[in-house]
């Protein structure tokens, strides 16, 4: 398998579906991994690249609505759910869920591909945004004690001296202070450094008067 290109996890106990979905999705230049149980997909070591998970809701052990939740917790990729027998409260608990789509069998070709291209894309947009969440803590994570403390000051628009009276330290301290924040997180700017905060879910001391 590429080790760069988005996958394709099917788990259908239908050897017929798992043959078609395999031709159709290996036909749009996709990578395309193949299960017959929930169990088998839970067992296998899955590459980390973009992917979508192709769902069977009826399998013979546990069921695609099962997995869905044991899946939640972890990162899974987007589902799209394919049934010969759903329904519409079944299709709504698991777009409610965060399943992609929910699709009838038998379905369009054309309209399961958007389905997989849309949960690929959704997926590489999380996958990105994770890789920068780990990065920013990274960034943190080198901030001594002091400068996690000055830094909500800093993101709220504190100036130097009014930090270090509510601190108990200095104006020049204080700027020290900073200019390491800023060297450590590698900002470039106060606005670039807000926004880091943010992602960090820092809160902002209440600003000045």
């Amino acid at each position: 398998m590429n080790s760069e290109s988005p996958i394709v996890f099917v788990v259908d106990d239908d050897h017929r579906v798992q043959e078609a979905l395999s031709s159709l999705v290996s036909s749009v230049g996709l990578q395309v991994a193949i299960f017959g149980s929930a169990a088998e997909f839970l067992e296998s070591e899955r590459p980390d690249v973009p992917a979508c998970l192709v769902l069977d809701l009826q399998l013979p052990d546990t069921s695609g609505l099962e997995l869905q939740q044991q899946l939640s917790a972890g990162g899974t990729p987007p589902i799209v759910f394919i049934s010969g027998h759903g329904d519409i409260p079944t299709s709504v608990r698991a777009i409610k869920a965060g399943a992609i789509e929910f699709l009838a069998k038998p379905f369009d070709d054309q309209e399961l591909l958007r389905a997989i291209h849309a949960a690929i894309d959704q997926d590489r947009i999380a996958r990105q945004k994770r890789s920068e969440l780990a990065e920013l803590q990274k960034h943190y994570s080198l901030l001594t004690p002091r400068e996690r403390e000055v830094l909500p000051f800093v993101v709220a628009g504190f100036a130097n001296k009014q930090t270090g009276a509510d601190l108990g330290t200095s104006e020049i301290t204080i700027g020290v202070h900073r200019g390491q924040i800023m060297r450590k997180m590698a900002a470039k700017s106060l606005a670039e450094l807000v926004r880091m905060a943010d992602k960090l879910g820092i809160a902002k001391t209440a600003g000045p008067a």
